[in-house]
């Protein structure tokens, strides 16, 4: 062991000296003391050890003081010297202001071959870091040390190594121990050196890149034109996938057109990146793709039945298309002249009567794929027909984008919502279809980004709109309207049992086993607390029964039983109750039926008159029809009744409720006049009776539209009695059973029939003239 020094010590702060390093300190006023203790009582020896953060020293080097100056900004500084390392012990009395310690200087090991091994090694990596930066005095420098010890402490002047890491040598007096921890430091080091190289060498080659590509591809260019030979890189891809498809023949021409483009264009050309998409459309359309068609007609049928209840038209005509279509099988005659059946159907119906999941039956049924595209609220012509291939970001129409989602040429399309299709100035969609839908045209119908013909003719289309109305007359003209008006109460259990409770009930994670529903509990909700001619809000109410049913379950695992006794606890007191008879109490009020885009619905004419000078007031947002109509029903009764001139020879005010449903229809004629005449004869209208109509002024009542789904209203609303136009009898035909077996509907063709029965003393109105 060597001998004990007692040396002042010096704590750098932050600083972490080496055996071998020459540093400066500045002379502040302890450092100073420090170094005058050192040059007066110890031959200018001193222990410098560093001060961090984390804890004290326990080694440090025993420096020597070099020389004394000044520092290039004017300030006094000391140059010292480290040489041994020593550990530091307790601290010591000694002379002057300075803290004396007690230092036992670290001996040195002797210098093995295994040694001198790992000291080239790490000389081998520390020179190739320095040749990195450059620091070519240094190399020399390094390359000139052989002492493994004087090596290793040499790692004190790399900036890549922290604070705490040099501490860590300084307390490392094993050689070996320490030339094995910079070696990895230094690998590392180098390591992430090669990767930033790597990195910057990466970014600069990609800045040099697109000009080297460029101009090498202008030379193999102008090789290629003086040879007259080789394609451009992808164009020989396209050739042989255009080859290999099974393309119609036009489209194979249109397609090799546009790969002889794309071999004489250049890369760097905008059409080149248009044609390549262009491209891949086409080759990614089914062009010979086409599934087989379901030839059972029964089993057709069952499907039909299982996925909804009624809808028999519908139906009846999807097994007509599948009977007509083996029938043309069988005898060969599946396609004639490239055109197959362009059956076009439209459902035309209020909310949730089922139109759009009727689309994936009618698919199921057929054996074929189904695409649904919404074309609700399309205002732009190019959603159906395409953009042009020059504007940026160009797509096909959402027929072409469907016919590839199906993956067949041959699949069911539903066309949802056709009656909101709009237009503006970027064209008229509506228009657009009118291709798409016409029978005599869709085997040729033209796509603008296409531009090549595409048969649509074995597509089989089906549209839906809640009001045919609104849907162009010339669309209307190329489709075959199917009418879906509404259920009747029995229906709308028989789904609600079928269809909505499994439904909810594999929603809510219920079973049979925990929660049941009575039938009379479903035909309570569906005419109590719903009020439409579908089954959406049906299905809602059956959701909020089934979760609370889910809350009361999570307290009390006792199985629920919905009634019809306890159905308010679920859903609280009912939202519908019929109201005819308390509207009609007084005279001058009349039921009349009208159709809405939720169906068909009752509704209440109110008349009242005031003294004043005879004239007409009308209120209730009214269109011009149903106001011409309120003017009509007044001459009449004026003109054809002269024992209620006096009575309505006053100021008359006409009302129709819910003033904020604009309200407009020819069928409110009859519904008027019974109004007016009741207010004049001061005789209430029967409040079980419903009409609809219109009147001319001669008293005839006039034909409308709608019949079917006015009597479900009828129905739903519990009235019992219903006059309709006498020319509107045939009508009755598509009524359900039940509905006409619950109702007394009198097809009348005079307004006076009317009057003689709809108000309740018969005695108190008069024949009319």
């Amino acid at each position: 062991m060597s001998d004990v020094l007692t040396l002042p010590i010096l704590s750098l702060p932050d600083v972490v000296v080496l055996p071998g390093m020459v540093v400066p300190v500045a002379l502040d006023a302890d450092t100073r003391a420090v170094v005058d203790a050192a040059r007066a009582g110890s031959d200018g020896e001193l222990l410098l050890a560093p001060r961090l953060a984390d804890r004290y020293p326990t080694y440090g080097v025993i420096a020597t003081v070099e020389q004394i100056g000044r520092l290039p900004g004017g300030e006094q500084a000391a140059v010292l010297r480290a040489g041994r390392r020593a550990r530091l012990g307790s601290g010591v009395p000694g002379p002057g202001a300075a803290l004396w310690v007690e230092a036992e200087p670290v001996a040195d090991e002797p210098v093995t071959e295994q040694l001198r091994g790992l000291a080239d090694e790490y000389r081998t990596v520390v020179i190739a870091i320095l040749q990195r930066r450059n620091a070519w005095q240094v190399v020399d420098s390094v390359q000139r040390i052989t002492d493994p010890s004087e090596l290793a402490d040499l790692a004190g002047y790399a900036p890549y190594l922290t604070d705490e890491q040099k501490r860590e040598l300084l307390e490392t007096p094993d050689v070996e121990a320490r030339l094995l921890r910079v070696l990895a430091w230094a690998r590392d080091h180098l390591a992430e050196l090669e990767v930033s190289e790597k990195i910057q060498t990466d970014v600069r080659e990609g800045m040099d890149k697109r000009q080297r590509e460029f101009l090498l591809r202008e030379q193999l260019a102008a090789i290629r034109k003086e040879l007259g030979e080789g394609e451009p890189e992808g164009s020989d891809d396209y050739r042989a996938r255009v080859e290999a498809a099974d393309l119609p023949e036009k489209v194979r021409e249109a397609a090799l057109r546009e790969v002889d483009k794309l071999e004489r264009a250049s890369d760097q050309s905008p059409e080149t990146g248009w044609i390549r998409t262009w491209l891949d459309t086409v080759l990614g359309l089914p062009w010979g793709e086409k599934t087989d068609d379901n030839t059972d007609i029964a089993g057709a049928r069952e499907i039909l039945d299982a996925d909804h209840h009624g809808l028999d038209d519908v139906k009846d005509r999807i097994v007509e298309y599948l009977a007509v279509r083996s029938r043309r099988a069988e005898r060969g005659m599946e396609v004639v002249g490239g055109r197959g059946s362009g059956a076009v159907l439209a459902l035309v119906g209020p909310p949730g009567v089922g139109k759009t999941s009727l689309g994936e039956s009618v698919a199921r049924a057929l054996g074929r794929k189904f695409v649904r595209v919404a074309l609700g609220g399309v205002r732009d012509e190019a959603e159906i027909r395409g953009h042009r291939r020059t504007y940026v970001g160009a797509l096909p129409g959402r027929i072409v984008r469907a016919i590839g989602e199906a993956g067949s040429m041959n699949p069911v399309v539903l066309l949802d919502e056709i009656d909101k299709v709009g237009s503006d100035f970027r064209g008229d969609p509506a228009a657009a279809l009118l291709e798409v839908l016409d029978p005599a045209q869709n085997h040729t119908f033209r796509d603008h980004y296409l531009e090549v013909d595409l048969d649509l003719s074995d597509v089989v289309f089906l549209a839906t709109a809640n009001v045919a109305d609104t849907i162009p007359e010339a669309l209307y003209d190329r489709m075959e309207v199917v009418t879906l008006d509404g259920y009747t109460e029995d229906d709308k259990v028989s789904i609600a049992r079928t269809h909505l409770v499994p439904r909810q009930l594999s929603r809510a994670a219920l079973n049979t086993d925990e929660v049941s529903i009575s039938d009379e509990a479903l035909r309570r909700i569906a005419g109590e607390y719903t009020r439409e001619a579908g089954v959406r809000q049906l299905e809602r109410a059956v959701a909020r029964v089934l979760r609370k049913v889910a809350t009361k379950l999570a307290a009390d695992d006792t199985p629920i039983h919905v009634e019809e006794s306890n159905l308010r606890d679920f859903l609280g007191r009912p939202r519908f109750l019929p109201e005819s008879a308390e509207r009609t109490a007084v005279p001058g009020v009349a039921t009349g039926l009208a159709v809405t885009g939720t169906g068909g619905d009752v509704l209440f004419i109110e008349a009242t008159a005031m003294p004043g000078e005879a004239r007409l007031h009308l209120t209730g947002q009214l269109g011009d029809v149903m106001k011409e109509s309120a003017h009509i029903a007044l001459s009449y009764l004026r003109s054809h009744r002269p024992d209620l001139v006096e009575a309505l020879d006053r100021t008359i005010h006409l009302h129709v409720p819910a003033g904020a449903v604009p309200k407009d229809g020819p069928s409110a004629g009859v519904t008027m006049v019974t109004a007016l005449a009741s207010l004049a004869t001061g005789v209430p209208v029967r409040s079980d009776v419903g009409m609809t109509g219109e009147v001319t002024l001669n008293g005839r009542v006039l034909p409308i539209g709608g019949v079917k789904q006015k009597l479900l209203a009828a129905q739903r609303a519990g009235l019992t009695t219903v006059f309709i136009p006498q020319r509107n009898e045939p009508d009755l035909d598509d009524v359900p059973a039940e509905v006409l077996a619950a109702l007394d509907v009198r097809p009348v063709g005079d307004v006076a029939e009317i009057l003689a029965h709809a108000l309740e003393r018969q005695d108190a109105v008069t024949q009319a003239a």
